[in-house]
């Protein structure tokens, strides 16, 4: 049977025909970046929104200088509302469905922890650009290949840098500890307890508290009368805040130290601004720490007015710059290839530093000890400390 197409008809079918055919050929023409972080639901979800936001600032510099492999970067965005199972869906569906070439992320450890696997086991490169547990890169490194990097903080590097500061910033040695009871709190003191081991010094008090306290004057009542004049706090912002209340309460103000979660507003949100600026923290950058950091500052608030935290911006720019420069030397988007070249990457200019040879087969941590900052809240910002104990901290302070 002969069927006889009118020309409307046959031209809606050249077109249907030729746009199926366009669309694996346009898919072909772009290299997919899954980007799965907590962007709405945590007390970190705003080191997630910024670090989105530098996650996009380098896809579109990098395609604005012609993409890699003469194709177009293209950012896949999942929010995986600080829930491990949300978390575990989304890797899946960025790697089977959307078929990403690498992955940003996440916001919590303990997302990470329980999707690690997914990417080792499909071969799928990830970068882990804010969160810090020690274990995130460490559990397939005796595996042949390990497709788990990061550059972020790294909890044991950023307590050896509060450590050293402590010892030297202390008069008498008369250091102390303060931490929440929750798993973050306590391996925050069980590893600050060894570095001051390193150290020769034993904490004048070690106190604790409940991750929902926020009256610690009877912990620091303690601390007071132990004779400390150094505090480190191993909590996140918000429970530092509580800690600084709680010294307001007492009129009691020793130098206190903190982890980068006190870069996080719910610092001066609690708080408040004056009393925020009460606190010392670590710091992968800060957004004057250098002429790079000062020109993406600028550009991403002019573009979101109420960024917060800079340095997560910057840290997620430098993880799609790392993998952009693996694929580009592995000349492909093949992940076995790609997990190699980043094993192998020269010189990578970045944001935070110019990386050379970040990682290693025995390294996937592009940034440790040595890169951190000491910083502040002044006037509502996040500023360099660069006083003369930081001036005075060498290499071999910084016992781990």
């Amino acid at each position: 049977m002969t069927i006889l197409l009118s020309r409307r008809a046959l031209s809606a079918l050249l077109v249907t025909t030729s746009l199926a055919f366009a669309a694996p050929a346009l898919a072909q023409n772009e290299i997919k970046i899954g980007y799965n972080a907590d962007q709405s639901a945590s007390g970190v979800a705003e080191l997630g929104i910024a670090g989105l936001y530098g996650f996009q600032a380098a896809i579109e510099d990098i395609n604005a200088k012609g993409g890699v492999l003469g194709r177009k970067l293209v950012g896949v965005v999942r929010d995986d509302v600080a829930s491990p199972p949300k978390s575990i869906q989304n890797m899946n569906e960025l790697i089977d469905n959307e078929k990403v070439a690498a992955v940003v992320g996440p916001t919590n450890s303990g997302n990470a922890l329980a999707w690690l696997h997914i990417p080792q086991q499909k071969k799928v490169p990830v970068i882990s650009h804010v969160a810090t547990a020690t274990d995130i890169t460490a559990r397939y490194m005796k595996e042949p290949q390990n497709y788990i990097f990061r550059v972020s903080m790294v909890d044991r590097e950023q307590l050896a840098l509060l450590a050293a500061y402590a010892i030297k910033a202390t008069k008498t040695k008369n250091i102390a500890i303060i931490a929440d009871t929750t798993g973050y709190g306590q391996a925050a003191t069980k590893d600050l307890l060894e570095i001051l081991a390193l150290h020769g010094v034993k904490p004048v008090a070690i106190e604790k508290f409940g991750p929902k306290d926020t009256d610690m004057t009877s912990q620091l009542a303690k601390v007071k009368a132990a004779g400390a004049d150094m505090v480190i706090s191993g909590s996140l912002g918000d429970a530092t805040a509580q800690v600084l209340k709680s010294m307001e309460k007492m009129d009691y103000y020793p130098g206190l130290l903190s982890t980068w979660g006190s870069i996080n507003t719910p610092l001066i949100n609690i708080a408040g601004p004056k009393l925020a600026e009460k606190t010392i923290f670590a710091a992968s950058t800060t957004e004057d720490a250098n002429e790079r950091a000062v020109a993406l500052h600028k550009r991403l608030i002019a573009k979101h007015p109420n960024m917060p935290a800079f340095v997560s911006a910057a840290q997620g720019y430098d993880a799609v710059t790392l993998i952009a420069a693996a694929i580009a030397q592995a000349n492909s988007t093949d992940g076995e290839k790609v997990q190699q070249a980043l094993e192998n990457l020269g010189k990578v200019q970045g944001i935070i530093k110019a990386y050379d040879k970040p990682f290693s087969k025995e390294q996937h941590e592009a940034l440790g000890v040595a890169d951190f900052h000491l910083a502040q809240w002044k006037d509502g910002r996040v500023v360099k400390v660069d006083n003369e104990i930081v001036k005075a901290l060498t290499a071999a302070d910084l016992k781990r």
